[in-house]
């Protein structure tokens, strides 16, 4: 059972270097220096020779927080439960992906110390966080990186949410590159994992205002401000936040962010005028293309929907194609690079709506007459059961697909995943025009006169 004030705590009296502490698996470890500590916990470095002091060069950490305190606790169970390493490697193998952004878990347990009781928990080295990174680069990230980074937190969260768990906490201070491998990216710190889909129940959506605002206030979803379980797209739009604030700097509710209710109104606001709210925010326009659609098939999902995640992964990889950069190549962190980046795309402002090609105008008006359906079909009475729903303007207007390989396949088996994904793409896409209400369709385009709307939605019903 977890802790009673699960979520509550403080920071422990360290603990002596050079003790020595058993797992629960019997292998002792031997505790080094401190080099860090997180809200409620210490990290020291440690090693399995106990013979020796443990250098400043070891390759293992070791987090301490009292027993009664309850992040490390959920923490701990999510590694237990989700990140084994078997499963990884098979899961690597299965997706033919070269890394799987989750440290590597070797032990936890328990131990006492001046009466009183600690739990501990091994886990491999990491390295520098991508939030130092962040500010040394001048508070913006070139392009690439931020969408190499996305595509590699997607390859990550998709394992997560395999395995019933969501994060619930993506930010730059939680991102770490490896310590031995610096141009790995690995997602950290599972001290609020939520478990939305025990054994295949997913959660019911309920609003309760008692636990509204979890989270990182700058990055957290509409969903936790209205006190709403943790779900996968909930963990998919923090991600979106996050790739908005690193390419553009910033975020449209940063000023506000003692006033929770502020903040929630900034994010609903968002939302509901994508793609335009995000196309508009950075002074370059065009740059936040790929982040605008990304954000907006999450905002087309269900609460209880299994995202789309190849399909989300594509509109990433599609911003890499042009520059040539490989998703899974090199990070670049410079502030020079970041700098050039900012220039280039502030010289190449785009003044919004654009008209639209003959062709995407033919291909809209036929999506019009049709009924077309979400990533997933819905019922009336999800609609009714959940919160209420929210408008959404027209999609952005698609883009040629983009094919990465990372494994060897016959082509014919390449070209069908292709076109697998490109029509679930098309399919998502489709179906968020098609709930474009005609309040929005009048403002935007006055020409047009709109007599029925086959659904009209924010989010898809639940």
């Amino acid at each position: 059972m977890p802790p009673k004030d699960r979520g509550r705590g403080k920071l422990p009296v360290p603990l002596p270097r050079g003790v020595i502490l058993k797992d629960t698996e019997g292998k002792v470890w031997r505790l080094g220096s401190q080099i860090g500590q997180g809200g409620f916990g210490l990290i020291y470095l440690a090693s399995p020779q106990t013979h020796a002091p443990v250098e400043d060069d070891a390759v293992h950490v070791i987090k301490v927080e009292y027993l009664e305190n309850g992040p490390l606790f959920s923490e701990l169970k999510f590694y237990q439960r989700a990140a084994k390493q078997e499963h990884i490697r098979k899961w690597m193998n299965l997706k033919k992906i070269r890394c799987l952004g989750i440290p590597v878990f070797w032990g936890s347990g328990l131990t006492e110390y001046k009466g009183k009781s600690y739990r501990f928990m091994v886990m491999e080295r990491l390295g520098e966080d991508l939030q130092r990174i962040f500010e040394d680069c001048g508070s913006r990230f070139k392009k690439e990186t931020v969408l190499q980074l996305g595509a590699r937190m997607l390859d990550t969260l998709e394992y997560i949410h395999e395995n019933e768990y969501v994060h619930g906490d993506i930010k730059a201070a939680n991102l770490l590159l490896g310590y031995t491998n610096p141009h790995e990216v690995y997602l950290a710190d599972y001290g609020l994992s939520y478990r939305y889909c025990p054994n295949g129940n997913h959660k019911q959506y309920q609003e309760n205002p008692k636990k509204g605002h979890n989270g990182t206030i700058e990055f957290t979803s509409v969903d936790a401000h209205k006190g709403v379980a943790p779900s996968r797209r909930g963990d998919l739009e923090i991600l979106g936040y996050c790739m908005l604030q690193w390419l553009c700097g910033k975020l449209p509710w940063e000023q506000n962010l003692k006033d929770p209710v502020a903040v929630q109104t900034a994010k609903t606001k968002l939302m509901d005028e994508l793609p335009y709210s995000v196309m508009e925010w950075d002074s370059s326009g065009s740059s936040c293309g790929e982040i605008a659609k990304f954000l907006a098939c999450v905002y087309g999902l269900a609460y209880d929907e299994k995202p789309k995640y190849q399909v989300l992964k594509k509109i990433l990889l599609d911003g890499l194609e042009s520059s040539g950069t490989r998703y899974d190549g090199p990070l670049e962190f410079s502030a020079a690079a970041c700098a050039q980046n900012h220039c280039a795309a502030t010289a190449s402002k785009v003044c919004l709506p654009r008209p639209m090609p003959k062709t995407v105008q033919q291909k809209q008006k036929k999506m019009e007459g049709e009924d077309y359906k979400a990533c997933t079909g819905v019922t009336g009475k999800q609609f009714q059961d959940e919160e209420k729903p929210r408008k959404l303007s027209r999609m952005l207007h698609q883009t040629e697909p983009q094919q990465v390989c990372l494994q060897k396949s016959s082509p014919k088996a390449v070209q069908q995943k292709q076109n697998k994904v490109e029509e679930e793409e098309r399919n998502c896409l489709s179906g968020l025009h098609a709930r474009v209400t005609c309040r929005q369709v009048q403002a935007e385009e006055k020409t047009i006169k709109c007599y029925t709307v086959t659904q009209e939605a924010d989010r898809p019903p639940k």
